[in-house]
């Protein structure tokens, strides 16, 4: 008498890595072809083409940066476009789109219930979703500060060489920065209705104004501890650098990245917690 055939043992549900990647390679494509992609690479091309318009000037005419006639360096150059456009504009406005869209988008697209019932966790969804936008954002920016490394640093005499090191401390500080304003960006996104008018009014609004205010209102800000990651100092007794002398109070690199360390667990972790408890009602 044969023996009974053995029951088929029950599939097992994927595990929280395992989903997060298949996450992650499902948005991957989607966000680096989305319009919003397409919107971001343009207004990563303005530095590109400043920086172009510098170098030009600067073969044609002999003609580099100069404050009250004194020549300045292409690195200083450079430092300064790092400042004014990727730190204080680009790397928050870059946050604000693709984190406050990570779950908000799905809502909109009444596609979140497909996502949800898969055999995976919540959470995978989430942390799939800013794996991506980390990759894209990143594929975005780091064309746009090499080509302005290498067209602005040469303006005025300055060294690629000797400059070399910074662009490579610059591209870790942009990474941390992008990390950061896109984990507080999506706790907004998971939370919160009109997501991308809120988190337009914090980094454009809130951030320069609470950096301005002396106290203790700018640690409630990632440009605070960003900053401290920026290793560029500014021509001295330009408008520019007497401004940063009055807003920037720099903490330390270690207080800096303990202190963005801690603001990127606790957002990815609330927001975590938020998609897999609430229940999304999706309007008709």
């Amino acid at each position: 008498m044969m023996p009974p055939a053995a029951a088929p043992s029950p599939r097992r549900a994927p595990t929280l890595v395992a989903s997060t990647l298949r996450v992650f390679d499902l948005s991957l494509g989607q966000m680096l072809w989305s319009r919003r992609s397409a919107f971001l690479a343009v207004l990563l091309g303005g530095p590109v083409l400043l920086a172009a318009a510098l170098r030009l000037a600067s073969i044609s005419y002999g003609w580099g940066f100069r404050f009250r006639s004194q020549q300045v360096a292409g690195d200083a150059v450079f430092g300064m476009m790092i400042w004014l456009l990727y730190v204080r504009f680009i790397i928050p406005i870059l946050g604000v789109f693709y984190g406050t869209s990570l779950i908000a988008d799905e809502v909109e697209d009444k596609t979140i219930t497909y996502l949800f019932t898969r055999p995976i966790p919540r959470s995978a969804v989430l942390f799939g979703k800013f794996l991506a936008y980390l990759v894209c954002t990143v594929l975005l920016v780091l064309p746009s500060v090499i080509l302005v490394f290498f067209l602005a640093v040469p303006t005025g005499g300055g060294s690629i060489a000797e400059a070399f090191p910074s662009l490579v401390v610059d591209l870790g500080m942009l990474a941390v920065g992008l990390t950061a304003y896109g984990a507080v960006f999506a706790l907004v996104g998971t939370h919160l209705k009109r997501p991308l008018v809120i988190g337009l009014g914090f980094a454009l609004g809130w951030e320069p104004a609470a950096l301005l205010i002396p106290g203790y209102l700018k640690r409630f800000t990632v440009a605070f501890y960003l900053q401290g990651l920026v290793t560029h100092e500014m021509p001295q007794d330009s408008p520019i650098s007497v401004l940063l002398q009055v807003v920037r109070e720099v903490p330390s690199t270690v207080t800096s990245l303990t202190a963005l360390s801690v603001i990127v667990v606790v957002t990815l972790w609330l927001s975590a917690w938020a998609v897999q408890r609430r229940e999304y009602v999706l309007e008709q």
